[in-house]
């Protein structure tokens, strides 16, 4: 069994046993979170249910890990005006291990 949720401005295809990547979420390491379903189907594509916009199942997944990126340098300059900015920005995750979806 498949399902697409969305969490963070994003959607996400997952299956039970997956472990992502998501924008951060307020939830402590261990926790448990439930995301919206928009779409289940089974891994053949034989039955396909699509909500509008949800459906009535959950997906349930467990918080792993809570962290930053890695660091991506954004450099803004202007040629002949002595015009440079650097700087850093690391984006904040959180990790979440797929458990049931209902």
């Amino acid at each position: 069994m498949i399902a697409v949720i969305k969490t963070g401005g994003k959607q996400y295809v997952v299956k039970e046993g997956d472990v992502l990547s998501i924008e951060k979420i307020d939830a402590a390491e261990g926790a448990k979170v439930s995301f919206d379903v928009l779409l289940m189907a089974e891994a053949d594509g034989s039955k396909v249910e699509i909500g509008e916009p949800m459906l009535s199942g959950k997906v349930d997944a467990e918080v792993v890990e809570n962290g930053r990126a890695k660091k991506i340098e954004v450099v803004k300059y202007k040629a002949k005006s002595r015009y440079r900015r650097r700087v850093g920005h690391r984006q904040p995750y959180t990790k979440v291990k797929i458990n049931k979806i209902a």
